[in-house]
């Protein structure tokens, strides 16, 4: 992999080092030095190492306990006897940064900055129907006593050969390596940086975490963000703790109810939605309430403003979501029928989406699927071809007349299509509403806040409001309220 240049017009912006030299220059740095602890494609990062030249100033130790019995005896059992997990790796990196703390003395190597490099990963099976995942992190310093920073992130293989895959993981392996200690102080660019040399078709970023003193300043979710407008994954979530966590880990099998919005901020209405359309998914048939999982999803558009994501206000509509103990997930899907194929690589288990009528009215528009060859019918296939239902919230119009699923209007070429979802059971209506929330609109509420006027409290769920206004969110400016008030 030679230099890459990227270029800006006839201008160039930045010169990428090869993998070489990124290698080399490790390499070269007398006071990086540490241990290289791989399983489950090869020792495809350290070869690099190696390759480069000068790695005897580097690499301290390289392996690769393949065998699972030699692996337990080394880094211990995992409680769930599985092997390619985040504890697994965290177990890596903790014992290898252990054993060289111990068997290095800081007096003979006064400026060291150590490291522990770890993968644990499972490639593409032989039948080529799983194309395998895996585990990457580095423990490091950037000061030779300084407390240990970690970068820790999942990945997914997008390749169909095992021996691509293995170029892919030693090539992530480098950038990681390089960036961790030569652009920390600017982790959206680390991230970037990660695919020097590799494109999104050949593997998948989707959870990633930063700790340690250099990193005491970066939310963990600003970075998803982050992988989702890169394009290095579709979608990220986060649990209502606020923290990262891996799709896959917690999809996995579930029945899932979602709800779609821009939760600008969340209202009474999407919390009574919320609870209403739960009440009746636990009710379907074949849905277990224990196996069950609620997801508030934003779009990336959702998240845009003026071209441009807001991320001060992404922050702002997590924080409010997570702090009513949901689960939150962040996506570049546009289309509704793309969140229910997101989900189904993870769950066969029944599905549901809560909406608004204007949502479903939306759903049915041509113009969402011109991209698509079989256009609307090819959109609708994949959105209700897994028992999917949709559980739909009324809305008053402008005659001030209720809205349901039986008198809705959508455009006259889709009539009967949606009769034949409607009538099919696919579409059911929340009935036992709140009436008083049909009058709530979240960007109303918005401009209250924004303009500062007052009367937008009661519109939201409880305990928000005070978040808002603590944290001056979406506008709030308390002087506004004492300049009305005078």
């Amino acid at each position: 992999m030679g230099t890459e240049i990227k270029l800006k017009g006839d201008k160039v912006i930045e010169q990428i080092p090869s993998v070489k030299d990124k290698a080399l220059r490790i390499n070269l740095n007398e006071n990086i030095y540490g241990t290289f602890a791989e399983i489950g494609a090869g020792q495809e990062t350290v070869r690099h190492f190696f390759r480069a030249g000068g790695s005897s100033g580097t690499i301290a130790k390289a392996m690769s306990a393949y065998d699972k019995d030699f692996s337990d005896a080394v880094y211990g059992i995992e409680p769930d006897g599985r092997y390619v997990t985040e504890s697994r790796l965290k177990r890596m990196l903790n014992h290898e940064v252990n054993l060289i703390e111990q068997r290095l003395n800081r007096e003979k190597h006064p400026n060291k900055m150590f490291f522990s490099y770890a993968n644990t990963v499972a490639t593409i099976d032989f039948a080529k129907q799983f194309k395998g995942h895996g585990w990457v992190g580095i423990s490091y310093q950037i000061e030779p006593e300084e407390a240990y920073n970690e970068i820790i992130l999942h990945i997914r293989f997008k390749e169909t050969d095992v021996r691509l895959q293995q170029e892919t993981l030693g090539i992530l392996g480098v950038n990681l390596i390089y960036g961790a200690y030569y652009k920390y102080n600017d982790p959206k660019k680390l991230l970037r940086y990660l695919y020097d040399h590799l494109d999104k078709d050949q593997l998948e970023i989707d959870t990633i975490n930063f700790s340690g003193p250099r990193f005491a300043e970066v939310d963990n979710r600003l970075m998803s963000l982050q992988l989702v407008k890169n394009g290095m994954t579709d979608a990220v979530m986060f649990n209502p703790q606020g923290k990262n966590v891996l799709p896959a880990a917690i999809l996995y099998k579930k029945n899932i109810l979602a709800l779609r919005g821009s939760f600008r901020p969340v209202t009474k209405v999407n919390m009574d939605m919320y609870k209403k359309s739960l009440e009746m998914f636990i009710q379907e048939n074949k849905v277990d309430e224990k196996n069950t999982l609620a997801i508030f999803e934003i779009t990336l558009s959702n998240l845009r403003s003026d071209g441009e994501i807001d991320e001060r206000d992404f922050m702002d509509r997590a924080e409010l979501l997570c702090a009513l103990g949901q689960t939150v997930m962040i996506s570049n899907f546009q289309e509704y029928y793309k969140v229910v194929e997101y989900f189904s690589n993870y769950t066969k288990a029944r599905m549901g989406l809560a909406m608004g009528v204007n949502n479903l009215i939306d759903i049915f528009d041509e113009k969402y699927y011109r991209h698509l060859s079989g256009g609307i019918l090819e959109a609708f296939g994949k959105l209700f071809f897994r028992d999917m239902k949709v559980f739909l919230y009324p809305m008053v119009d402008e005659n001030g007349e209720i809205e349901t699923s039986l008198n809705l209007k959508v455009h006259p070429r889709m009539k009967e299509l949606y009769k034949f979802f409607k009538f099919n059971g696919k579409v059911i209506d929340i009935e036992n509403y709140d009436p008083d929330n049909l009058t709530v609109f979240s960007r109303e509420v918005l401009k209250m806040i924004s303009s500062g006027k007052t009367g937008w409290e009661p519109m939201l769920p409880d305990g928000i409001p005070e978040i808002i206004k603590a944290g001056n969110l979406f506008g709030y400016e308390p002087n506004n309220f004492l300049e009305e008030k005078n």
